[in-house]
């Protein structure tokens, strides 16, 4: 169990208890786009999945609000994601990056998601409050990388499921288990899939005109040989 505090935007702090932490992976909306992302995988020597979306349990543990985060080696890379939050008084919407071991994730995407930190915004919204403008939204990432700095990923979230269909195929009920927190999939990126030395996130409401947004630097250890 991780025990998080988030301000929700507009109500204030609220206390979340995550006891499982679920990765949706190949959430796209379009299907091109979602072979589009599997072939830049394919492309590192990761595997096709065997279904579409998948949904991957990791720890709970590995959420991560701090501002910056220690991997092994140079071989992991942020992916910018809207995350879906169970509360009591409503679903809410987070900003997080499935931060992913790529080495790893060539032969076991399960264990590659494990590796990593999931660094993940303070910041929330209620869900009621977007649902009706939904489509609307855009998700923007840039990297840091031999210390400049560039768009590394952009779209609108109509790229990915939207929530309500997400958990429909995440469970027969069509709603987040209590405790629960989940990263709802990825866009494709700008360029070069791979590491940097940080990474910013926005998940921008252009009819509230309002953002969250997370920056995060990224530590690389060494590996023994």
């Amino acid at each position: 169990m991780t025990l998080m505090t988030f301000h929700v935007v507009g109500q204030g702090e609220h206390l979340a208890n995550i006891e499982h932490l679920i990765i949706a992976g190949w959430a796209g909306r379009d299907s091109a786009a979602v072979e589009h992302h599997i072939a830049e995988l394919e492309a590192i020597g990761v595997r096709r999945p065997t279904q579409i979306p998948c949904f991957y349990r990791v720890s709970a543990n590995l959420l991560n609000d701090a501002q910056s985060i220690q991997v092994p080696g140079a071989d992991s890379s942020g992916e910018t994601e809207f995350v879906l939050i169970h509360s009591e008084d409503g679903l809410l919407v987070g900003l997080g990056s499935d931060h992913t071991d790529r080495k790893v994730e060539s032969y076991d995407v399960t264990v590659s998601k494990q590796m990593c930190d999931k660094p993940i915004a303070r910041e929330v919204w209620r869900y009621a409050e977007v649902r009706d403008h939904w489509d609307q939204l855009v998700m923007r990432t840039w990297r840091v990388r031999d210390g400049e700095r560039a768009l590394y990923q952009e779209g609108p979230v109509t790229s990915l499921l939207a929530p309500e269909t997400l958990l429909g195929k995440l469970n027969s009920q069509a709603s987040l288990p209590a405790g629960t927190a989940m990263f709802c999939g990825t866009q494709p990126v700008i360029g070069q899939l791979g590491y940097g030395e940080a990474f910013e996130m926005e998940l921008y409401d252009p009819v509230l005109d309002r953002r969250l947004r997370h920056d995060y630097t990224v530590e690389a250890l060494p590996v023994a040989q």
